[in-house]
């Protein structure tokens, strides 16, 4: 399948509400099922991520198989190594080339009966009984994925004697982190966050109905368009001043980009600020990695030079979005390369888009195809494989439509 994408003006203006928060959604969807009790989660995130993880919480036994979604993955091995019984945690061939061995290791120092099933560090996973309670202290890796160490911190409060946590090297995505442990505290879990170490007790999770904010992430494709205006004013609801997700440092980002935001009582406003006269942006995404394909493309379309460091993760996302986005920018007479930095992987972006018709490949990967849906504000563009967006924004062309964006398929 293809969708056609058009805007006939460069005018965004309207009112959208946008969906839960997937991290969030995903966090609590598990806090929920270690508690004793049940509680009541109001505005969960819509996406298929977020569905597939509520559906695996809730069998008994047998294969769970997680598709595409890596968090509900990561999620479940942790979650599934304190259930009785022996299941299969299996997901999709992507899934099986993304690296699990650090945190199933982790997991069988603590106790867990964690094995692979093909290749080793890597899904499928056979999951049984383990005996938890002689190991209450670990060392893990910082610099693979912050949904390792989630995992790890949200079973440690029912573990016999809680966990003491040490994180080793460089930390990425540390607002993540920090979610989880704030997510943990609204139910009721004290932690403590000294240097790399985080001490965990045995405690009880605390029923307490919770509303979900809007997703940021989301929200950077709509920031893109605004950036892309003549006219703006667009109301996004849902969204949170006190965020709890790193990637609300979208909205300080985007003023180097001419677009303003005002937080009101339910959401934000965008307008057009003083007119951009950035020519470069340079960005650490260490902490919020999934916007920086909204980024490339956000410099790509203004033709700004940017230079982004923190990078190291998307290696290893549903696709290498590193190599993925040079390959697609590349389309649009963009060049976005590669160079070696301290702080992990490092990309330059230059040029500005020349949009005659390009297609988009979308690598199985939904960023990909909403990040590069906001160039049809420049002319006519055409997206592979669209909907894959239901990983994490089910409504995302439909509310393209109710901007004013034409899309069909072809």
């Amino acid at each position: 399948m293809i969708y056609q994408l058009k805007k006939a003006d460069p005018i965004i203006v309207g009112d959208l509400t946008l969906d839960g928060s997937k991290s969030i959604s995903n966090r609590v969807l598990l806090i929920n099922a270690l508690c004793e009790d049940d509680f009541t989660i109001d505005r969960l995130s819509t996406s298929k991520d977020t569905k597939t993880l509520q559906q695996l919480l809730a069998l008994k036994e047998g294969i769970y198989d997680t598709g595409a979604a890596g968090t509900t993955f990561r999620f479940m091995t942790a979650y599934l190594a304190l259930q009785p019984g022996t299941q299969v945690l299996t997901g999709s061939e992507r899934m099986k080339q993304r690296p699990v061995g650090v945190l199933a290791e982790a997991l069988n120092e603590l106790g867990a009966d964690i094995r692979f099933l093909e290749k080793p560090g890597y899904p499928p996973l056979s999951i049984g009984p383990g005996s938890f309670g002689s190991v209450d202290e670990l060392r893990i890796p910082a610099n693979i994925s912050s949904q390792f160490i989630s995992a790890l911190l949200m079973i440690a409060p029912v573990l016999p004697n809680g966990l003491t946590l040490h994180l080793e090297g460089a930390i990425v995505s540390r607002p993540y982190i920090q979610m989880t442990l704030s997510l943990m505290k609204r139910f009721g879990v004290e932690s403590e966050w000294i240097g790399s170490t985080i001490r965990i007790q045995k405690q009880a999770y605390q029923s307490r109905d919770f509303t979900v904010e809007a997703d940021w992430s989301a929200a950077s494709y709509y920031y893109a368009l605004a950036a892309f205006s003549k006219d703006l004013n667009l109301h996004l609801g849902g969204l949170f001043e006190d965020s709890l997700q790193g990637d609300s440092v979208l909205a300080e980002m985007m003023t180097q980009f001419g677009v303003d935001t005002e937080y009101v009582a339910n959401g934000v406003i965008l307008t057009k600020g003083k007119p951009s006269s950035v020519d470069s942006f340079q960005w650490n995404f260490i902490d919020c990695p999934d916007i920086a394909q909204t980024l490339a493309v956000v410099c790509g379309g203004l033709g700004v030079d940017g230079y982004f460091t923190g990078l190291r993760t998307l290696k290893i996302k549903e696709t290498d979005r590193v190599q993925a986005l040079q390959d697609e920018l590349k389309k649009v007479e963009v060049t976005f390369w590669e160079s070696k930095a301290r702080q992990g992987v490092s990309c330059q972006v230059k040029g500005k888009a020349m949009v005659e018709q390009p297609q988009f490949a979308t690598y199985e990967d939904h960023r990909m195809a909403m990040a590069f849906a906001p160039l049809a504000m420049f002319g006519t563009i055409k997206i592979e494989e669209p909907m894959v967006v239901v990983k994490s924004y089910p409504e995302f062309y439909e509310d393209l439509k109710k901007l004013g964006f034409t899309v069909e398929s072809v």
